[in-house]
């Protein structure tokens, strides 16, 4: 078994998006570092980056008054690059809003720096809008 500090960029992003998919919230602040940079460049909201793991803590929080989802990591793609610290991971959540049944499948890319079997950096793009809307939230 590879230790945490050992775990090369492309297994701790495979256990971010297979943790968000299987819904194991609280292990998931325990990827990043204690200080770390984690932005959503493409959030209509524009929030602020996300610097520590606290603010991991709190930005993964289930939230009970949202619809729950059913979903699983596909279509994963991992580039490394010249950089053995980042990648750029290509993939989707696909699956079901559980209270409808409606089917979604939700793109994203990351740009992610990991050092010392940790997220230090990570550049998150998603569909925010389609986040939101199976979510039942509205964007404005």
């Amino acid at each position: 078994m590879t230790s945490d500090a050992n775990r090369t960029p492309r297994e701790v992003f495979l256990a971010l998006v297979n943790g968000v998919a299987d819904g194991r919230w609280e292990e998931l602040p325990e990827l990043y570092a204690e200080e770390t940079d984690v932005v959503h460049p493409f959030d209509p909201l524009r929030r602020p980056a996300l610097r520590s793991r606290d603010e991991l803590r709190e930005h993964f929080r289930p939230n009970e008054d949202v619809p729950r989802l059913m979903r699983k990591a596909a279509n994963i793609t991992v580039h490394e690059t010249v950089d053995p610290e980042v990648i750029v991971a290509e993939f989707e959540y696909q699956g079901t809003v559980v209270e409808t049944g409606e089917a979604f499948a939700l793109p994203g890319i990351f740009v992610m720096r990991v050092r010392d079997g940790e997220i230090v950096s990570s550049r998150d793009y998603f569909d925010h809008l389609t986040a939101a809307r199976v979510r039942g939230q509205q964007v404005t």
